[in-house]
């Protein structure tokens, strides 16, 4: 779960970790009361789950009310790569003599923590490690030993941190990984992390991922989830117990178990096709869970075709079909359905879908075969259109 810079910062600060002072706003006049609580100048900032904020106009200095005003009314409604703005952050403004980079992330691979800090803050890490890729110093931490006094001095010597404020920055550092660890997070990032004119650091930004699995321990946290930042597919298969994950093909995609699920996103792909997500409707699946699954699946506007992989274990393939029947009768699809059951009660469920004679589906023995004709019948909609 992604957090709002403001939530992030509101976080950071249980942990200690100093942040510009700052208040949140929906409306103008909201943003006008917090600005003069603050005093002048602040900074408008656009709250939105999304890079380039200021590049795209989101963030402006307002030297008093009247340009506070102004920004604020600017900010609230713009669209920026594709969200709207609905609220705002007003901060002091601060004053910059530095601009490092400071982050912990869960490195998958190393099935470790990684703790990276850079001098070149302020601007794409991405393009930093491309360009200067010496310029990040990196260290993984051992989560028994977690991360200590000595590891933020390494990472301040390697980064090449000015002498004076390397206390200042690693006492940050220990802070940041504190509330990275007891919040139980994906991501923490500070870039800016600056360093001001009387050598005091600071977080000027923050960006925060949570892990939701662990959200059932942090009450708190899991009232902070922003919905209308979240994809509307995903938010419906959520709410629905489904897990799914949009992508940016057109083939929709369903199977009972991560793994054939991946499998399935390869082989449709090998077979010339895109696909438009990942759902897994987990074993045991029944009917109702097919039901909502296709809901899910259809309301992606961009899919052309949709291909059900499923093995039957714990699942049942005739429950799977039954559930596909039920699914036409109430949603009444129009585009083309391919069907490869396989495993328990594999012939029943053929069947059931044989007898019901449902529009516009294919049923296939195969996985290559159902892909190969998946891919086909999307070419072929897409065609028609």
């Amino acid at each position: 779960m992604d957090l709002l810079e403001y939530q992030g910062k509101q976080l950071f600060a249980r942990h200690g970790v100093p942040v510009p002072r700052g208040g949140y706003a929906a409306t103008v006049d909201e943003a006008l009361d917090v600005a003069d609580g603050i005093g002048y100048p602040v900074v408008v900032k656009a709250q939105v789950q999304i890079g380039g904020r200021g590049k795209a106009g989101g963030i402006k200095v307002a030297r008093n009310r009247d340009e506070a005003g102004v920004h604020a009314d600017a900010i609230l409604g713009m669209d920026i790569r594709g969200l709207t703005v609905r609220e705002l952050w007003i901060e002091e403004a601060s004053d910059i003599a530095s601009e490092y980079y400071a982050s912990f992330v869960f490195d998958r691979a190393a099935k470790a923590t990684l703790a990276m800090l850079s001098t070149k803050g302020g601007m794409d890490i991405e393009a930093v490690a491309e360009e200067d890729p010496a310029a990040i110093a990196r260290l993984h931490v051992d989560p028994l030993l977690g991360f200590q006094d000595f590891h933020a001095r390494r990472l301040c010597f390697d980064a090449g941190v000015d002498a004076d404020v390397v206390r200042g920055v690693s006492a940050l550092l220990g802070r940041l990984y504190e509330a990275y660890e007891q919040e139980e997070a994906m991501l923490v990032e500070v870039n800016p992390l600056i360093i001001k004119d009387d050598r005091s650091v600071a977080a000027l930004d923050a960006k925060v991922t949570l892990d939701d699995n662990a959200l059932f321990r942090h009450g708190d946290n899991a009232e902070l989830r922003n919905v209308s930042g979240e994809d509307e597919q995903e938010v419906m298969a959520k709410e629905r117990g489904l897990t799914y994950v949009k992508l940016d093909g057109d083939i929709g995609i369903l199977g009972n178990g991560a793994g054939l699920v991946m499998s399935t996103l390869d082989v449709v792909a090998q077979a010339g096709g895109s696909p438009a997500n990942f759902l897994d409707a987990g074993g045991g699946s029944k009917a109702e869970a097919i039901t909502s699954a296709v809901e899910v699946i259809l309301s992606d506007p961009k899919v052309k075709a949709v291909l059900f992989n499923i093995f039957g274990g714990i699942t049942r393939c005739d429950e799977v079909a039954k559930g596909l029947i039920a699914a036409f009768a109430e949603i009444r699809p129009t585009v083309p359905f391919v069907v490869r059951l396989d495993g328990t009660n594999d012939k029943e469920g053929r069947a059931l879908l044989a007898e019901a004679q449902l529009p516009n589906v294919h049923t296939e023995a195969t996985m290559d075969g159902a892909a190969a004709k998946v891919v086909e019948l999307a070419a072929s909609t897409e065609a028609s259109r």
